[in-house]
C-alpha cells in the first residue's frame, strides 16, 4: 500500500530544507556551511544524504566548479518560497506597522470596481502606507468555483452577494452601492425612458458571461424575471468598462452600472437612461476568509477598504 504524503513528509528531515536552500543558492558547499552556520564536513554530509533522497546529484562538478543539475534548478525555484512561508510561520509575529509595511495584499474583483473606487483605494494605501503593494486580480467570467478555499490563498473578494459567499467560513463588509442604468445609442428611436417591451425587442451586449445568456444567479435576474422572453444577446465582452463600445453606432442596448456608465455621459453618440422595472441596487461587498479576522494587517486592509469607498456611500 503506498504511504500517504503525510507519512512521507514526517520521515524526512526537514533540517535539511536550510542547507538545500543554500547548497542550491551558492552552489558551493564551503560557502553553504558558512551561511548556515555549520563545518564544511557537516554540509558535505547533507548533500549526500539529499543526493540520496532525490537519487540526483543535484550540484554537478564541470570544469572545477558546481553547477545545479536540471533537478537542482527546478528545485531551487521551489524551496525559496517554501523556506519563506516556514520562516514566517515560525517567525515571533511582530506589530503590523503600515508606515513601513512592504506586505503585499491580493484582492480580487471586477473592472467596474476598480472603475468606481480604484484610485481612491491606491491613494489612501500609498498616503497611508507607501512601501505596501496591491495586487488585483481582475475577474473575467465567472469567479473562482470553491469560494472558501479561494479565500484562503487570497485576503479578499470584491463582489455582489453571491449564495456560493454565504457560508460560515467567508465574512462580509459592505463597500459601496449602484443602480441599474440602460444605455444605448443617441440615434437610437427608444424613448427617453426605456420600457421593458424594448430590452426584450432589442439586441443586448452583456459583459463577463461565459455563456449567451444571463444566468439565474445573475444580479440582474429580477429585471430578466419581467421579461416576457429572455434577452437576445448579440454581443459578450469580458469587460464591464468595454461595454458601450459595443453600443455606440448600433440598435443595441446594455444594463450596466450607473458609476461605470457615467463615465461615458459625456459621449455625444450615446445615452444613459433610467432602468424599468426598478431592479434592486447592486450592492458591493469585501469578502474574505474568517481565518484572516483578526489579523492586525487584514483589519488595517479593510480599514483602508472602507475609507476608499466612503465617498461612494450616501451621508446621513
Amino acid at each position: 500500500m503506498p504511504r500517504s504524503a503525510t507519512a512521507a513528509l514526517a520521515n524526512v528531515d526537514l533540517n535539511l530544507l536550510v542547507i538545500l536552500r543554500e547548497l542550491l543558492r551558492e552552489q558551493n558547499v564551503t560557502r553553504a556551511a558558512e551561511r548556515v552556520g555549520v563545518t564544511q564536513p557537516a554540509a558535505s554530509a547533507a548533500l549526500a544524504r539529499l543526493r540520496r533522497h532525490f537519487d540526483d546529484d543535484l550540484l554537478e562538478r564541470t570544469r572545477g566548479r558546481y553547477v545545479l543539475s536540471p533537478l537542482g534548478r527546478r528545485l531551487a525555484l521551489q524551496v525559496e518560497p517554501l523556506c519563506l512561508g516556514l520562516e514566517r510561520l515560525f517567525a515571533p509575529e511582530e506589530p503590523f506597522r503600515p508606515e513601513v509595511s512592504e506586505h503585499e495584499f491580493t484582492v480580487m474583483t471586477t473592472d467596474y470596481v476598480l472603475a468606481a473606487m480604484g484610485e481612491s483605494l491606491s491613494r489612501v494605501v500609498h498616503e497611508a502606507a507607501p512601501g505596501v503593494r496591491l495586487h488585483v486580480p481582475v475577474v473575467k467570467g465567472r469567479l473562482p468555483g470553491d469560494l472558501p478555499e479561494t479565500l484562503r490563498t487570497l485576503d479578499g473578494i470584491i463582489s455582489a452577494p453571491k449564495a456560493e459567499f454565504k457560508v460560515d467560513e467567508l465574512c462580509g463588509q459592505e463597500l459601496f452601492r449602484d443602480r441599474w442604468v440602460c444605455v444605448v445609442d443617441a440615434e437610437n428611436p427608444v424613448r427617453d425612458r426605456i420600457e421593458l417591451a424594448d430590452l426584450e425587442r432589442l439586441p443586448w451586449v452583456i459583459p463577463n458571461q461565459p455563456d449567451p445568456q444571463y444566468p439565474a444567479s445573475s444580479p440582474l435576474a429580477p429585471l430578466l424575471a419581467m421579461l416576457g422572453t429572455r434577452p437576445r444577446v448579440a454581443v459578450r465582452v469580458d469587460s464591464y468598462a468595454a461595454t458601450p463600445w459595443f453600443v455606440a453606432g448600433t440598435d443595441r442596448v446594455a444594463v450596466m452600472q450607473g458609476r461605470l456608465a457615467a463615465g461615458f455621459a459625456d459621449r455625444p453618440d450615446l445615452r444613459i437612461l433610467p432602468c424599468p422595472g426598478d431592479p434592486p441596487p447592486i450592492v458591493e461587498i469585501f469578502w474574505w476568509h474568517r481565518l484572516r479576522s483578526d489579523d492586525a494587517a487584514h483589519t488595517w486592509l479593510r480599514a483602508m477598504l472602507d475609507t476608499a469607498s466612503r465617498s461612494l456611500r450616501p451621508g446621513p
